[in-house]
């Protein structure tokens, strides 16, 4: 059986979402020489698309890629971007949403999240339940 990424499901859910609520869902992706965007709108490496009904036509977003079709200074362009890119997707009125780690640190940041879970048990199994306000902290 195949691990699928979760990212296009995510990326779904979020975009669903955004329409629900009535917001505006905007996706960040990372710009790189292969990808065919437009390169005018490049800010430090990324790019940043509002992919809303009222600003892409048949928008597509499968567990490989993310098309549409928009307009850049008037001119009609489609765009076929490969889910490796995406950074992120989020509503622009609420800055909400989710942001995806480079795709060459997710096997080492699922290591170190199973390394901060074993210390998270370990310190609750060590430390008993102090009264008072709760406290957040982070452990590394």
């Amino acid at each position: 059986m195949s691990n699928n990424s979760t990212k296009p499901y995510l990326i779904r859910s979020i975009y669903e979402w955004c329409i629900d609520s009535g917001f505006t869902p905007f996706v960040s992706v990372k710009a790189y020489p292969e990808l065919d965007v437009p390169m005018e709108y490049i800010k430090n490496g990324e790019i940043v698309f509002n992919i809303s009904a009222n600003a892409v036509h048949g928008l597509i977003i499968n567990n490989e890629s993310l098309s549409f079709d928009a307009r850049f200074n008037g001119i009609s362009r489609k765009l076929d971007i490969p889910l490796d890119a995406v950074k992120g997707i989020f509503a622009n009125e609420v800055n909400q949403g989710i942001a995806f780690p480079p795709e060459d640190e997710e096997i080492k940041g699922e290591i170190t999240n199973e390394q901060s879970r074993d210390a998270v048990q370990d310190s609750i199994a060590t430390n008993p339940k102090s009264s008072g306000k709760p406290k957040l902290r982070i452990i590394k």
